[in-house]
């Protein structure tokens, strides 16, 4: 088909009505990707130089959480998290007070969602982006230039946690019970996150920095052409930070200078980063780091259980920017004050990118 035959719009609509979804379409056995998945050669030219990277022996942070309460410990442990946020925005946990057993159980719940028939999880295919629970794939799907290989289940629990009887009754129990043990995770990092920054550990939860929370249960099929698509495109995520819970099936890769890296699972571990809001409280000393899944080549899916953490409650006048505390005549704001109205506006506009909020309010 020629590009003056091709109507993308009509074709992403037709693929959205028919709610079959990515999992659909791979289990349907096609060979070749419908075209509204397939990415431009700029982007595929770079995922390309990954496999030959030298940077293939270099992995994201491991931290230790255990001994956290000593007072031996724990300084060792803030420095650890200053200096991986700082210098990956990336690192994975280990000890972090979640059985492996629970770890499990969460994934193969999400998994046995996605499992379903699509005509099943097409019930919960209408709903809204912003609230609530929704089933699909790509939020940005009419927004975005290409699509990429991936279904996911949307939940939003915090602030306003959802109609129980909306979340699938088949991980229903699983998503409930991950969203206390995500939260539990989450606000000891932002202790940690805030010592690193010479503040109270306190701090990031009185400023509500863990009370607005998003699950998404993210599925990456098996793709018969990985090198035309991506499993997702390459981002910063807009929120404060991010806990997220795999499988064995490897494909994000997190930038690092110039270069891709492959993160490598640790068993029981879970994954964090900053996101863009955290880098822009913490005055640039935190980074929110560019971050893809290429997509999936193997026959057993890869799943992705991510949980976003964002603030509930903005500052009377609606606006935010560094943290006053992290500003003095050496160290003056780098990012100006905006607004609520700003920061939603610049996500909900556009597909998913990285740091174009960020670059928009730099001074």
């Amino acid at each position: 088909m020629s590009s003056a035959d091709y109507d993308r719009m009509k074709e992403v609509k037709e693929f959205a009505e028919s709610k079959i979804g990515v999992k659909g379409l791979s289990d349907s056995g096609i060979a070749s990707i419908p075209r509204i998945f397939i990415h431009p050669p700029q982007t595929l030219s770079q995922l390309k130089s990954t496999s030959s990277s030298s940077f293939s022996s270099i992995h994201i942070p491991v931290i230790d959480l255990s001994n956290l309460d000593s007072p031996h410990h724990r300084p060792k442990i803030v420095d650890q998290i200053r200096e991986a946020t700082k210098t990956w925005g990336f690192f994975q946990v280990i000890n972090h007070g979640v059985a492996l057993s629970v770890l499990e159980e969460t994934i193969n719940a999400v998994k046995s969602f996605h499992d379903q028939p699509h005509q099943v999880k097409a019930k919960l295919s209408v709903g809204e982006e912003r609230r609530g629970v929704v089933y699909t794939s790509n939020n940005d799907l009419y927004r975005s230039e290409a699509a990429t290989w991936h279904d996911y289940l949307q939940v939003w629990m915090a602030p306003q946690p959802p109609e129980v009887e909306r979340i699938p009754e088949i991980c229903r129990r699983e998503v409930i019970a991950w969203d206390t043990h995500a939260k539990n995770v989450a606000e000891t990092l932002m202790e940690l996150l805030s010592e690193g920054l010479g503040l109270e550990p306190g701090k990031f939860k009185e400023l509500t920095f863990s009370d607005t929370r998003l699950f998404a249960g993210v599925c990456y099929p098996h793709c018969p052409q990985p090198d035309l698509t991506m499993g997702l495109a390459s981002h910063t995520d807009p929120t404060v930070l991010t806990v997220l819970l795999q499988n064995h099936v490897p494909g994000l890769q997190v930038k690092h200078g110039d270069e891709w890296v492959d993160v490598k699972p640790v068993p029981g571990g879970l994954i964090i980063n900053a996101g863009d809001f955290l880098q822009i409280v913490s005055n640039g000393e935190y980074n929110s780091i560019q971050h893809r899944v290429i997509a999936n080549p193997c026959k057993e899916p890869r799943l992705s259980l991510v949980m976003f953490f964002n603030l509930a409650k903005w500052k009377e006048s609606d606006s935010y920017g560094p943290l006053p505390e992290l500003l003095s005549p050496e160290k003056p704001a780098i990012y100006r004050n905006f607004t609520r109205q700003e920061y939603d506006d610049n996500f909900y506009s556009k597909g998913l990118d990285s740091k174009s909020f960020i670059d928009k309010i730099r001074i």
